[in-house]
């Protein structure tokens, strides 16, 4: 097990990347076919930054990537990429109006996670409400025919929460990357074909 670990952890370090994370985004792509040139992307939750520089090696130069986190990140981005230190979910007047000038976003990405307490289902729970958050700013940001990816911890909430997806996306899978640990609670809900609905909060 440590030598699985270590393995994804060492090859980010050799391809200068500051976490592990990015490469269950490259599976991801590789699975569902995400990502293109000049797209818009939107990554929540967005440091230390691998899923930001993993999404704009993928859209290219003249495609952008706006990452905001409420954590500050030391990564140095592309040309192509603006990290902005922000809370998504109580969005500034400075994040509202650059989302206005770029929307709406080809793709919206979320790795957020809670800060975990140790408690299974206060921790499933609190990743839930991150999911549920998140599907809202895609609802929001998207163009129709987009899509989002997302990260939920295993629990009781998972089949309401792709439940819901279904009533935005045109088709919505699950896929637990290789690069995740084995030992680990997440999976990745992908949703493709937004329909452009309004996001109805019910969680």
């Amino acid at each position: 097990m440590k030598k699985y670990r270590d393995h994804y952890f060492l090859r980010a370090k050799q391809d200068n990347y500051p976490a592990r994370s990015v490469y269950k985004l490259k599976e991801i792509d590789k699975r569902f076919a995400i990502f293109s040139k000049g797209m818009k992307v939107l990554d929540l939750g967005a440091a230390p930054g691998s899923w930001s520089l993993g999404a704009a090696e993928k859209v290219g130069e003249n495609g952008l990537v706006i990452g905001a986190d409420i954590q500050t990140t030391e990564t140095v981005f592309p040309p192509n990429v603006r990290f902005m230190q922000e809370d998504v979910f109580e969005r500034s007047q400075e994040f509202e109006d650059v989302l206005a000038e770029i929307m709406p976003f080809d793709v919206v990405i979320s790795d957020m996670a809670p800060k975990t307490t140790g408690h299974k289902f206060t921790d499933q729970a609190r990743s839930a409400e991150l999911c549920y958050e998140a599907l809202n700013v895609a609802c929001y940001c998207l163009k129709p025919g987009g899509s989002f990816i997302v990260k939920i911890f295993m629990g009781p909430d998972v089949q309401a929460y792709a439940t819901s997806m279904r009533k935005y996306f045109k088709t919505v899978k699950s896929f637990k990357p290789k690069s995740s640990r084995d030992e680990s609670k997440e999976i990745f809900y992908v949703g493709l074909g937004f329909n452009g609905k309004k996001f109805e909060y019910e969680y």
